[in-house]
């Protein structure tokens, strides 16, 4: 009955189970099984303690053993195996200050956040379902495992998960763990900002970022995350209904140009965004503003990196009215384009030093070039190294 992922992932329970211990798989794997999404990651949960995990596979990463977390290694995949267990009291509101090691499925999953992800499953495919996980899936409904209020006080992203999970599945959150949400919505603010951006990217990618959203401007939850906690008024500015946004960037260049007082760098700053994703949001802000004053041409389509395409039409049609451009429009352009870098133009720096020997090399020469790129992207001037040398004669560097 498992799709091949779990038959995959099956050689790890029966090594675990032929040295005399339980193993099941866990958690967002099982959920996503029951609902028919693709699965991710498998995660498998053991009555074995990491340093028998540890002997008994070659290819082990201990990657979180003292919360009782390895990694095994199996046909190039990789399997997060952990020890069924308690944790302790969570003084820094994401770790448990001390984990015990158990023997019992039903008790480890106490521990877990929501009881769609506190399901188990064996790897005949039987299901162990404590908290009634499968009928809130079949509700569609998010529900913390017991009080709500002490799970987000254990781990206060969980609120945050609640959001992405509604944005991504959605689904509906239960009336207590809403109400708990809402009473220690605080303290979302002291979490480490990578933690949050994470979740934050999964949720404005959710395919029902709408719902997500309305769940995060009724609850106030903007008021306690980066940027936003000081322009409250930004999430509803957001053009509505909401579309899945389907990376970091794409946000950030949304947000800039809806309060263009705040820049990129500034929004990748606080959100602590990596150089990549703060590059890529830099580009289609500026893809975007060269659209809004000049249209669809040769140039911003030259200028465009071809894998921001697709992003760049996702952040045109969502935040420009009567957008009209799709794939297709910018793909046949850049199938048409003169040249597609710098270095295809059939003139170089070396030559305009031979032009004019008398001149020091300097920043001309970089500008000289720049200039010449864009009237070749443009189709002004031919790509032929005697007619751009032509040309160079007559607008010489100096006068033009």
């Amino acid at each position: 009955m498992h799709t091949n992922p779990f038959q995959n992932a099956r050689y790890i329970i029966d090594k675990i189970e032929e040295h005399g211990h339980q193993a099941y798989f866990v958690g967002g794997c099982v959920r996503d099984s029951l609902l028919d999404n693709d699965i991710k990651d498998i995660d498998i949960a053991t009555s074995a303690k990491p340093e028998k995990i540890q002997a008994i596979f070659d290819k082990v990463i201990p990657v979180g053993i003292e919360h009782g977390t390895v990694v095994v290694r199996h046909q190039g995949v990789s399997y997060e195996v952990t020890t069924f267990r308690l944790d302790g009291s969570y003084s820094d509101e994401r770790h448990p200050d001390s984990v015990q090691f158990i023997d019992r499925i039903d008790e480890d999953l106490a521990r877990r956040d929501f009881t769609m992800n506190a399901l188990a499953m064996d790897k005949s495919g039987q299901i162990i379902d404590l908290y009634g996980g499968k009928h809130d899936l079949n509700e569609k409904i998010i529900r913390t495992v017991g009080d709500g209020a002490e799970r987000f006080t254990e781990d206060p992203l969980r609120i945050i998960r609640a959001l992405r999970f509604t944005s991504q599945l959605g689904f509906s959150i239960e009336s207590d763990t809403l109400q708990a949400m809402k009473k220690l919505k605080e303290k979302i603010e002291h979490l480490a900002v990578e933690r949050l951006h994470q979740e934050m990217e999964k949720f404005f990618a959710g395919k029902y970022v709408d719902k997500g959203m309305s769940y995060l401007i009724d609850l106030k939850i903007h008021d306690y995350l980066p940027v936003f906690k000081h322009e409250p008024n930004i999430v509803n500015q957001f053009p509505r209904p909401i579309m899945p946004l389907k990376s970091f960037a794409e946000v950030l260049c949304v947000a800039h140009l809806l309060k263009p007082t705040i820049t990129v760098h500034s929004w990748a700053k606080q959100w602590k965004s990596s150089n990549q994703t703060k590059r890529k949001a830099t580009i289609l802000v500026e893809s975007i503003l060269h659209y809004k004053k000049y249209g669809i041409d040769q140039w911003l389509v030259y200028q465009l990196p071809n894998q921001y395409d697709e992003a760049f039409t996702r952040v045109a049609q969502y935040i420009l009215d009567d957008c009209t451009i799709d794939l297709n429009t910018i793909q046949k352009i850049r199938e048409q384009l003169t040249i597609h870098s710098k270095k295809d133009l059939a003139i170089d720096g070396y030559d305009m030093m031979k032009m004019f020997p008398e001149k020091k090399a300097g920043p001309w020469i970089q500008a000289l070039l720049n200039h010449i790129e864009r009237l070749v992207v443009m189709e002004k001037i031919d790509n032929n190294k005697e007619k751009l040398k032509e040309w160079i004669k007559c607008n010489p560097p100096g006068i033009n």
